[in-house]
């Protein structure tokens, strides 16, 4: 039987986190970090979240809050609520902790979280990388994963319209 009920346990807030991050590492555990919208859920995301998972022992995912993608990318988004995309990314096992952000970048989240590893999409350099600075101060490092061509919510987005 699966342990379906787990999958809402992944969901976290952020004081609550910080608590399950310092059991990891009690455990001698690496964690690694990476954020995105995720408004729809695609092959990219998932090759991203795989080569994430990887890292460390523990994979943590950002997820921007609705305003924060409306601010970000318009009032026609997000496509799908921030409960709805963050049970989708708490149901994948290579995710470990899913947290959502209201800020425009996940800054604050990262700097609370000082994790080991922070990886994002290979469409930034590291000096474009919010909190590249402060996690690699802590001792940690920064990956930046190839991205898959061929696959964007935006794109998705614009297919259905035409």
């Amino acid at each position: 039987m699966k342990q379906t009920e787990s999958i809402q346990h992944k969901i976290f807030n952020l004081p609550t986190l910080i608590k399950q991050v310092a059991s990891w590492r009690i455990l001698g555990k690496t964690v690694a970090f990476t954020n995105g919208c995720f408004d729809i859920l695609h092959e990219g995301h998932i090759f991203s979240l795989s080569q994430a998972a990887k890292c460390a022992d523990y994979l943590i995912v950002g997820v921007n809050s609705d305003l924060s993608i409306k601010r970000l990318k318009g009032d026609e988004r997000p496509i799908n609520h921030e409960q709805s995309r963050s049970l989708l990314l708490a149901s994948l096992l290579v995710t470990d902790a899913v947290v959502i952000f209201n800020e425009d970048t996940p800054l604050q989240l990262i700097t609370a979280i000082l994790p080991d590893v922070l990886v994002k999409g290979g469409d930034y350099t590291i000096e474009e990388i919010v909190g590249a600075k402060e996690v690699i101060a802590n001792g940690g490092k920064v990956v930046i994963n190839p991205i898959v061509e061929g696959f964007s919510t935006t794109a998705i987005i614009e297919k259905f319209k035409s």
